[in-house]
């Protein structure tokens, strides 16, 4: 059997977050070798902790497990479907979160580094990647993140000739369980819901009513805030928003976002409804540690301690972190970016990740995994296409290239970070009768429509997989 051409020479990436560690492991996994850099600890970043592989420092949070009717819990399906690295560490080291799959950050790092290392096709190199990559490395997956040093960032941005865009995420508190008053504070998830690990209670709520909720506004509203250079030009992505940002939108803002109190119950005043409700979230396999849902924040750090122990339940409260913020830097990808995720101008270079114009864990994941698919593709003489458009990942492809805008010339429209979501793809007609011939409910038609969509997802999948 003759060898596939280039198949000996590896493919290189960049950056051992969780789009490049999961495009490493397809490469890998693919039986192409793999040299993988990351410039941790040799350089260090503003939000990393340690030198572990695919550490999160955001959240503990991939969000919703829910395949039929949420559109990253079936993203979530196509990628395990698909053999990912980095659904398989979360599905190992989750942690209760009512329907949202939650991760011990710890472990869940030490997994992928493990596996990462174990394997015989992959070598870690530990250095900063100052600036374009060597002419010789003719295959590379960029999958530097939120926090790309600036040599390679400025690199990039000379070579794609137009200028680069960028926003500030915001990192949510974390609290040691045992400061929270739960005399005031009890433990339920909205509506009763179950997440992956069974459990309904995975969250610990803290009720407020009206007064205190005004009060708690009029301090986040008063409260210092982190400065910086050209402070109103600053784009926040909008699924990421400071808590303090939001109450600058609106005084109901908060109570129809984070603090909404729908679907929980206070069982020590069962008929009385909270004006407005605080959720924390565990964030550790111990259950030691628990993150305040929502609350990314820019206030001084002086402050936030003094502000937040306004919430009933956490005039205790003691902070294993307080809230901080990380520049994030993305590229205009349907400019820049071909469906393989290749730099028009530079086809060696393939980006993944938040770089993309993606946002959130698993979608930068989900890319890192299509990146490391089309590489290792390539290496080995084949063609991949990306995967149809009616799946999650297909979907994600079509957002960061410019197949989702319709009626628009590409590259004259304002692009922005997006989560997946159903709105990218193909829309279906919505069912009025059930498989079982009954009509549908009006109030049940709209998530009877996003389960037809995953289906047709699912199955769209598997033959792409096939073919």
């Amino acid at each position: 059997m003759s060898t596939p051409p280039n198949s000996a020479r590896p493919v290189h990436v960049i950056g051992g977050g969780l789009a490049g560690s999961e495009a490493a492991w397809q490469i890998a996994q693919a039986g192409v070798p793999v040299i993988l850099h990351e410039m941790r600890p040799v350089r260090g970043t503003d939000a990393h902790q340690t030198d572990g592989l695919a550490e999160m420092v955001c959240s503990n949070s991939f969000r919703s497990d829910d395949w039929q009717f949420n559109a990253v819990g079936l993203l979530h399906a196509e990628m395990r479907k698909l053999d990912s690295l980095i659904m398989s560490a979360a599905d190992q080291h989750q942690v209760p979160a009512g329907g949202a799959l939650a991760v011990d950050r710890d472990g869940f790092s030490a997994e992928v580094t493990r596996r990462i290392e174990a394997h015989p096709l992959i070598t870690i190199a530990r250095e900063e990647v100052a600036g374009l990559p060597p002419e010789d490395w003719d295959s590379v997956v960029v999958a530097t993140g939120p926090l790309t040093s600036p040599a390679l960032a400025d690199a990039i941005l000379d070579l794609s000739g137009e200028g680069q865009l960028s926003f500030f995420d915001a990192i949510a508190p974390i609290i040691h369980v045992e400061s929270i008053d739960m005399d005031i504070a009890w433990r339920q998830s909205r509506y009763d819901k179950e997440g992956p690990g069974g459990d309904a209670a995975a969250y610990i709520n803290c009720p407020m009513n009206k007064a205190e909720y005004e009060a708690f506004i009029d301090a986040l509203l008063e409260g210092p805030k982190a400065e910086f250079k050209d402070w109103e030009h600053v784009p926040y992505f909008d699924g990421c928003l400071p808590i303090e940002v939001m109450a600058e939108r609106g005084r109901e803002t908060l109570r129809h976002g984070p603090m909404k109190p729908v679907g929980l119950t206070n069982p020590r005043d069962p008929l009385v409804k909270a004006h407005a409700i605080v959720q924390l979230r565990q964030d550790n396999a111990l259950g030691t540690l628990w993150n305040m849902v929502g609350f990314q924040t820019k206030l001084k750090h002086g402050a936030q301690a003094e502000v937040f122990r306004m919430i009933p339940g956490l005039a205790n409260a003691q902070f294993a972190r307080l809230g901080g913020l990380h520049r994030n830097t993305f590229i205009n990808s349907p400019r820049l970016l071909d469906r393989s995720l290749r730099m028009k101008v530079a086809p060696r270079l393939r980006f993944a990740g938040q770089m993309t114009g993606v946002e959130g864990y698993v979608e930068s994941a989900a890319t890192g995994l299509l990146a490391g698919r089309f590489a290792a593709a390539e290496r080995l003489g084949k063609t991949l296409d990306a995967p149809p458009p009616t799946t999650a990942l297909g979907a994600l492809v079509d957002h960061v290239t410019g197949g989702h805008i319709e009626g628009a010339e590409v590259g004259k429209t304002s692009f922005q970070p997006m989560n997946i979501n159903y709105g990218l793809l193909p829309p279906m007609e919505t069912p009025k009768i059930g498989d079982d011939g009954v009509k549908i409910p009006l109030k049940e038609r709209g998530r009877a429509k996003k389960r037809l969509m995953s289906v047709r997802a699912l199955a769209d999948l598997d033959g792409w997989m096939a073919g």
